[in-house]
C-alpha cells in the first residue's frame, strides 16, 4: 500500500534493507574476529535498540564460510534446545541428550575442518533458564576454537550472570556490548538514511512531524519504525502524500502508543 501510493520499488524501513548504524556495525565487526578465535560474546540492550538488525546481519553475511544456527525459542528446557540445534545442523535427533550431544560435536569438528567458523546465537537468552545455560556453556567448550557463542538478550541477563552461582559462564565471556538508546539527531538522520535507501523524499514528512517522531520515538529504532511507518499509512488512508502533524498524532492517540498515566481509566 505505502509503496504502490509513494511510487516506491521496495517498501521503507524493510527489514532486509535497513543499513546498520556505526555502533552496530563496531559490534559486528568484533563479534566475527572472535569467532576467529573462540568466544562467548553478549549483545545487550533493551527492546527496540537494534539488536536483531546485528543479528540478522551475522546470519546473512557470508553464509559459505560463516555458519549461524540461531535459537530464538529459549523458554525451552535443554532438551528442546539441543533438538533445535540439531535441527540447524541438519543432524537427525534421536532424544538421547549424550548421543545428540556428541553428533553436535563432530559435526563442528567437520565444518572446522572445512575453513568453515560456527557462530550459534541464542536469541532472548535473558529468558533462558541459567541451568541451561550452563549446560550449553558446557557444549560449547567442546566445540574447536573457531566458533563464536553469541547471547543476545535484554541488560537483565548481565544481572544473572553477576551472581556467584554464574560466575563460571561470566568468567568466559570474552565480549560485551550495550546497545544503547540513540540521542534525537541519531534518530532523525536513521530516518532521512530509510527515506534515501527507498527513494522518498525528505519532505514527506513536515519538519514538526519530524520533530514529533523524533521525540516519541525516546531513542529506540524499532519504535521510531513503527512509529513512522503507520504515519505513512494514516497519510495513505488520507490520500495525501504529505505526512504532518495530524498524521503522526492520529498514530500516537493509539491505546499501545500513551502512556499508562495518559489512558482514560477503565
Amino acid at each position: 500500500m505505502i509503496r504502490s501510493h509513494f511510487g516506491l520499488q521496495r517498501n521503507p524501513f524493510d527489514h532486509d534493507a535497513v543499513a546498520m548504524l556505526p555502533h552496530q556495525t563496531e559490534a559486528f565487526d568484533v563479534l566475527r574476529v572472535h569467532a576467529q578465535q573462540g568466544g562467548l560474546c553478549l549483545v545487550l540492550g533493551e527492546p527496540g535498540t537494534g539488536k536483531s538488525v546485528i543479528k540478522h546481519a551475522l546470519v546473512s553475511h557470508d553464509q559459505k564460510r560463516l555458519i549461524t544456527p540461531v535459537v530464538n525459542r529459549t523458554l525451552h528446557t535443554y532438551h528442546n534446545t539441543l533438538r533445535i540445534l540439531c535441527e540447524a545442523f541438519q543432524i537427525e535427533f534421536d532424544g538421547r541428550d549424550y548421543h545428540c550431544e556428541k553428533l553436535l560435536v563432530q559435526e563442528a569438528f567437520r565444518l572446522h575442518r572445512t575453513g568453515k567458523m560456527l557462530v550459534p546465537i541464542i536469541d532472548d537468552a535473558h529468558l533462558m533458564q541459567a541451568e541451561c545455560l550452563r549446560k550449553l556453556r558446557l557444549l560449547f567448550e567442546d566445540f574447536p576454537r573457531s566458533h563464536n557463542l553469541v547471547l543476545i538478550g535484554q541488560p537483565p541477563l548481565m544481572q544473572t550472570l553477576a551472581l556467584s552461582v554464574n560466575e563460571e559462564i561470566r568468567s568466559r565471556v570474552t565480549y560485551s556490548v550495550l546497545m544503547p538508546r540513540l540521542a534525537p539527531e541519531a534518530i532523525e538522520r536513521f530516518i532521512l538514511d530509510q527515506f534515501d535507501a527507498v527513494g522518498l523524499a525528505h519532505n514527506i514528512f513536515t519538519l514538526d512531524a519530524l520533530a514529533l517522531i523524533v521525540r516519541a520515538s525516546e531513542g529506540l529504532l524499532r519504535r521510531t519504525r513503527n512509529l513512522c511507518l503507520a504515519a505513512l499509512i494514516e497519510a495513505v488512508r488520507d490520500q495525501t502524500r504529505t505526512v504532518d502533524l495530524k498524521h503522526v498524532n492520529k498514530v500516537l492517540m493509539q491505546p499501545h502508543w500513551r502512556k499508562d498515566y495518559d489512558a482514560p481509566a477503565p
